[in-house]
């Protein structure tokens, strides 16, 4: 779902974005000499921070000159694989974890599009569960830099203003969402008219409503034994859409973009936001002088039981046919390591996906941290998905909802179906 398609979302989706993860509009930098050996071509999502890591990477290495693009999750996606088949991808782009949509590891990876990574020193490193959805197949395709949880940002400073606090049970969130409605200062800012934004506060229902009560909900839907439909998907989808009827969103979700969205929380139009960790940064940039604090989403009434989705973040893949291999494995080994990583994450508000980097996380996410150490995450939900044709369903779907031509039981329907049909 950053800017993910959580995946995943994310980090983040997600961090992301995400998907995730997540970025929200594109732009070009490119090096002055044009070409040659000394050039990288580079595409991500992350805008906001890639630029710093790519001045210190340049910095590190003079002579060379990395010319990059930055775009929106959605629209990196749909290039993405076309560039890859048509020959004219760049050396090094990002990549998601797992199998969820049409940029992840799993999807890239299969028809020969990546180069294996696995005889790189940091891919021996990355802890079991990052090191599972980096991988196609047993070998390692995506150095996954960060890792990424989605939950509810608040702008302290609208918080004060309001004279509210982050609530920490579904009952509370609801009276939280009509305290803010009354006050005249929407809880959270939505932006669904970017598809992949859609799934973030589902998402970060689904963790506590589905997960809570059965970790072991994924492996029973690979083996046929539980369904979307028939499970507390059902009522996580529910919960969202009382959301939507409670009041929690700006008016209009559907017509407001994800750089509008984050436009309203870090001016305090909204009192936050429901995003990846990744947003934190994005909003900073809009409010220097904001504090944003990042904290559960709940979907019961028992605070012990709320979970947090988290997990990897999208990271980047090297071009099987790299016009510049050594150049691009260069790169991605910089990303990967303790300046390279510490440099991402701080500037995306997110935690490294190596251990011993030095990093001492930003106070915003202490909780997701401590979420992170207590065991009480799960991985974004499409990282363990059959095919990317899965999310790309939920995503119309969520939209179709808000703009009442679907209903949560048909949503899930089609959902299962293509589950069904990728397994």
């Amino acid at each position: 779902m950053k800017t993910p398609t959580t995946s995943a979302v994310v980090a983040a989706a997600t961090a992301t974005a995400l998907l995730l993860l997540a970025a929200c509009s594109g732009g070009t930098k490119t090096g002055s000499d044009g070409g040659g050996s000394k050039t990288l071509t580079l595409a991500s999502v992350d805008q906001g921070s890639v630029e710093d890591v790519v001045k210190a990477f340049e910095k590190a290495n003079p002579g060379v000159k990395v010319r990059y693009t930055t775009s929106g999750a959605d629209q990196y996606q749909q290039q993405v694989r076309t560039q890859l088949s048509s020959g004219t991808a760049p050396d090094v782009m990002s990549v998601w974890p797992g199998n969820g949509n049409p940029g992840a590891t799993h999807v890239l990876a299969k028809p020969g599009y990546l180069r294996d990574l696995s005889d790189q020193a940091w891919a021996k490193k990355m802890p079991d569960a990052i090191q599972s959805v980096a991988q196609y197949e047993g070998k390692t395709y995506n150095a996954i830099f960060g890792q990424n949880g989605i939950g509810a940002v608040y702008n302290e400073q609208a918080m004060e203003k309001a004279g509210l606090t982050p609530p920490d049970t579904w009952t509370k969130l609801l009276a939280f969402c009509r305290d803010a409605k009354a006050k005249g200062t929407p809880a959270f800012a939505l932006g669904n008219q970017d598809n992949w934004v859609t799934q973030l506060v589902l998402y970060a229902l689904v963790a506590t409503t589905v997960y809570g009560p059965d970790r072991d909900f994924d492996q029973k839907m690979q083996a046929g034994q539980a369904t979307f439909a028939d499970s507390s998907w059902k009522a996580a989808l529910e919960q969202y859409v009382t959301m939507e009827k409670t009041g929690c969103f700006q008016k209009n979700p559907l017509g407001t973009n994800y750089e509008a969205s984050q436009q309203l929380a870090a001016t305090g139009k909204t009192l936050g936001i429901v995003q990846g960790n990744w947003v934190i940064a994005l909003l900073k940039q809009k409010n220097p002088g904001g504090t944003f604090t990042l904290k559960a989403l709940p979907a019961t009434d028992n605070p012990s039981q709320t979970l947090i989705p988290a997990a990897a973040g999208a990271g980047y893949g090297v071009n099987a046919k790299a016009k510049n291999p050594e150049l691009a494995l260069k790169f991605v080994n910089f990303v990967m390591s303790p300046k390279g990583m510490n440099l991402f994450v701080k500037k995306q508000g997110g935690l490294p996906s190596l251990p011993d980097t030095g990093y001492r996380a930003d106070p915003s996410l202490t909780e997701l941290s401590q979420f992170i150490t207590s065991n009480r995450t799960v991985p974004f939900m499409d990282q363990r998905w059959p095919s990317a044709k899965v999310q790309q369903t939920m995503l119309s779907g969520l939209q179709e909802i808000f703009s009442g031509q679907s209903t949560p039981d048909q949503l899930l329907k089609a959902m299962d179906a293509d589950y069904k049909s990728g397994s």
